[in-house]
């Protein structure tokens, strides 16, 4: 009876040591699904402080210089568009190059007409 009971004892042992495994493997798991969110999201950041320094730069040109700019153009790793919907209104979008479809940033900026 003593080996019996010797031998439920190891397969208590092997059966906790099962157990343990299965839960540090989902740990594991956990962790590395957080790490991929985590740099997932970094890079999302950095790329949308660069669509707002491009944005920020593109509202402090002049009126003659959004004139010029009127329509979609590349810069760098995004797509500006500027569009005039009123005569001293522009409407400044940002979108990755991409998706440029997909708009990451928006403003509308006043320009008052210049007097001849």
């Amino acid at each position: 009876m003593r080996a019996d009971r010797r031998g439920l004892a190891l397969l208590e042992v092997l059966l906790a040591l099962a157990i343990l495994t299965m839960a540090g493997a989902g740990m594991v798991g956990a962790l590395a699904a957080a790490m991929r969110s985590e740099n997932k999201l970094r890079h999302e950041e950095a790329s949308m402080l660069s669509a707002d320094r491009v944005l920020a730069a593109t509202t402090l040109l002049s009126r003659a210089d959004l004139d010029r700019r009127l329509g979609a153009h590349p810069v760098g790793e995004f797509v500006v568009e500027v569009q005039r919907p009123r005569s001293a209104l522009y409407r400044i979008s940002v979108a990755d190059a991409g998706m440029p479809e997909v708009e990451r940033l928006v403003t509308v900026v006043y320009r008052q007409a210049t007097s001849p």
